[in-house]
């Protein structure tokens, strides 16, 4: 066997934020033809250990080897020059220019030659997006593709992937991992950060688990089982806490929280579904498979053209959104910073905004507002430095459990939550699911719209598939697998 050509090595790195010690002494190689998958829970360090990697951040103490040489990584200037990419988790475009002009932005040196570069790019990942299109009309799945294209055109010895599949489709999947192998046998190493555990073993020849700022586990994949690294994943309190959960039995005799009859929209036709209190009803598809116009749709963003939408033995067809949130529909949207969040203020206004007439009269309850806001740190346990933090300074994780808090502040009877977990680690997933779960046990009707079929699988009471815009097939508990819903969401019957 021949002996490992190392593309970069980091060397017990360090890095506090004020008192805050995100790393601890991180250590991790990446050689050529390598795929290491990152994973980890909320806030353990691997945003952070990137972006030092990217020269965004500078390590307290440490080393970085670039091919056995000592580099001091002290811009993104700097890791760019020496062949590193980082195509980020939340994509970054100017919504303005067309897709070529994004991709060529920042290039240098003979554009018809580069345009070239990137049409056979295209071809070769088999990709059909439009390079003329405006990047204000893609959705979050094409934008993820368009990031990744401009990674792959910069010709990056060590590419850093933060979730790069969150929002692809099944095929998009498939090609790009046919591409990462291509990536691979070309000799570039690659950092894949991922909270999809199945992945790991699909694409990856080794694998990290970093906890608290230290790296637990460090090995090749071949040494480990999906079991084994979830255990890994795991804080200490949370199997005591799962032995705690009763199981909540659903009513399918009572009247459903929310009854869809023969809906029709933009986007969507002929939908029929119920949700009922204390179930989590699954809407799995495809990205472009109308989940998303339907949701809008019931929570008055969208024109409801046909059917029946019923809250409570109601219609709320015509309502607002406003008049819908009150009459105990909310909606979690699957863009959170577009939708979902104010990500200028701080935690407590983001938490607080969606009932701000029930704490004040003229002036607001500063100490009520307060109360409500620790309460949701508690029990989602958000990790913040204080209520006055700003939400774009949180992870997505973290992020997303304040979205998530601020619906429920406004006491719903139903909630729809569209891709909770997009873009999140595995660690803040797992408390995601551990929130949803306690949402239903409480009794609330529950709306999952997911294009992880995973999450379905894990979470869901039933299952709905969406196709082409209508619902396809009906799943019990028992009949919710991979295969079907892989088929049905491909219109394979």
């Amino acid at each position: 066997m021949h002996e490992k050509e190392s593309l970069i090595k980091l060397c017990e790195i360090r890095k506090s934020f004020g008192d805050n010690e995100v790393l601890k002494g991180a250590s991790l190689e990446l050689s050529r033809g390598e795929v290491v998958a990152i994973i980890g829970g909320n806030g353990a360090g691997k945003s952070t250990l990137m972006k030092i990697l990217m020269g965004i951040y500078s390590c307290d103490d440490g080393e970085i080897y670039i091919e056995e040489e000592k580099v001091n990584m002290t811009s993104p200037t700097i890791a760019l020059d020496n062949g590193i990419y980082l195509v980020p988790q939340e994509p970054l475009l100017f919504p303005n220019m067309t897709v070529e002009e994004n991709v060529l932005i920042g290039f240098s040196g003979n554009k018809s030659l580069l345009k070239d570069k990137l049409k056979n790019l295209l071809k070769q990942l088999g990709w059909k997006i439009s390079l003329s299109r405006k990047a204000a009309t893609l959705s979050i799945a094409e934008q993820q593709l368009v990031e990744i294209l401009r990674g792959l055109l910069r010709e990056a010895k060590i590419l850093i992937l933060d979730e790069p599949t969150s929002t692809l489709t099944f095929n998009e999947i498939q090609s790009f991992f046919k591409l990462m192998k291509d990536l691979q046998e070309k000799g570039i190493g690659m950092f894949y950060i991922t909270h999809r555990l199945t992945e790991v073993f699909e694409v990856a020849t080794d694998v990290v688990i970093l906890r608290d700022g230290e790296i637990t586990v460090n090995g090749p994949v071949s040494e480990f089982t999906k079991e084994m690294l979830i255990q890994g994943l795991m804080p200490d309190n949370v199997e005591k806490s799962e032995k705690n959960k009763k199981e909540i039995v659903v009513d399918y005799n009572s009247n459903p929280v929310l009854k869809l009859d023969k809906v029709s929209g933009y986007g969507f036709k002929d939908i029929s579904l119920s949700v009922y209190s204390g179930e989590i009803l699954g809407l799995a598809g495809v990205v472009g498979s109308g989940r998303t116009e339907l949701a809008e749709a019931i929570f008055g963003k969208g024109e409801i053209l046909g059917g029946q939408v019923l809250l409570e033995n109601e219609s709320i067809i015509g309502y607002s959104t406003k008049e819908i949130v009150e009459r105990g529909l909310n909606y979690v949207p699957e863009d959170r910073h577009l939708n979902g969040v104010f990500s200028l203020s701080d935690v407590t206004m983001n938490l607080t905004s969606a009932i701000l007439s029930r704490i004040s009269n003229v002036f607001i309850d500063r100490k009520r507002e307060k109360e409500i806001t620790q309460k949701y740190i508690d029990d989602f346990r958000i990790k913040v430095t204080g209520q006055d933090q700003s939400l774009k300074s949180l992870s997505g994780g973290n992020q997303q459990k304040v979205v998530i808090g601020r619906i429920l502040s406004s006491n719903p009877k139903i909630i729809i939550l569209d891709e909770p977990t997009r873009g999140i680690d595995a660690g803040a997933r797992g408390d995601v699911y551990r929130i949803i779960n306690k949402l239903k046990s409480m009794g609330l009707a529950i709306l999952l719209i997911s294009s992880d079929f995973e999450e379905i699988g894990e979470l869901a009471d039933r299952a709905e598939v969406m196709y082409h815009g209508t619902n396809t097939e009906n799943l019990t508990k028992d009949e919710i697998t991979m295969d079907r819903l892989t088929k049905a969401a491909f219109g394979i019957k």
